[in-house]
């Protein structure tokens, strides 16, 4: 399967003769993507506060590793994604989830250090099935198929693997919606992933790029969603303390 809009961008890429001077096009692709790199570093820093805690307590308590997991393993996806091995032109999407990646690990590897002996054997198991995954997808890809059904190959999984990071935050809406409190959607949060999607969106359109607009696309009108709901029960919540809101 070709990608759609890929001919359109070749040909504007090699009908125009080089001058020497990047086009609006090309700054907009590239402040699109660097936006879109800002956001992601800024989600990447958010679990620091837990961990912080965990070190502190030298105890992992109630918190899981899996989300880490899972991320490391979407990162490592998106970032063979964005190689020249894969695709051409969208190497800002491999730079973003390297330093994802990169983050992931040092989580998981601060989980193991404080994890109590069950924890720690579930979540070394986990991150080998992980790697091992990776690697064969990494190989099967290389080995089995051409530069652009390759693309499309990885594409596809990457979107899976996006579209699934980005529903996850449903469970915590639908919290919200039933205790009718935003206590468990932390706005920062929320609002950064709306900016990481909205940003990627907007890059992958300009780059013709259906395999990043798509899940942006959907992770973008999440955000708008998490937002709303924000919006809402939090203004429900202030009418209903019957405090006021500014004191004298």
């Amino acid at each position: 399967m070709e990608k759609a809009g890929a001919p359109l961008r070749e040909k504007k890429m090699t009908s125009a003769p080089w001058t020497g001077e990047p086009s609006f096009y090309d700054i907009c692709s590239s402040a699109t993507g660097f936006a879109g790199n800002l956001f992601s570093l800024v989600l990447f820093l958010s679990p620091i506060p837990t961990f912080r805690r965990i070190a502190r307590n030298r105890s992992t308590e109630h918190f899981s590793g899996l989300p880490y997991l899972f991320s490391l393993l979407n990162c490592c996806i998106c970032l063979w994604y964005g190689l020249p091995f894969v695709s051409h032109g969208v190497f800002l999407i491999a730079t973003v989830n390297f330093v994802g990646a990169t983050f992931q690990l040092i989580y998981i590897t601060i989980f193991i250090i404080f994890a109590d002996n069950i924890k720690r054997l579930k979540i070394c198991g986990l991150l080998i099935g992980v790697f091992s995954l990776i690697g064969l997808i990494v190989y099967v890809s290389l080995v089995m198929f051409e530069h652009q059904a390759r693309q499309t190959f990885i594409g596809y999984l990457s979107v899976a693997s996006l579209i699934s990071m980005f529903a996850s935050p449903l469970f915590i809406m639908n919290l919200v919606i039933r205790t009718r409190s935003v206590e468990f959607m932390p706005f920062h949060l929320s609002f950064g992933t709306f900016l990481m999607s909205i940003s990627f969106f907007a890059y992958g359109l300009l780059m013709h790029d259906f395999f990043i607009y798509l899940p942006n696309g959907i992770g973008s009108l999440l955000g708008v969603t998490q937002l709303w709901l924000y919006a809402h029960f939090s203004r429900r919540s202030r009418e209903g303390c019957g405090l006021p809101l500014l004191v004298f």
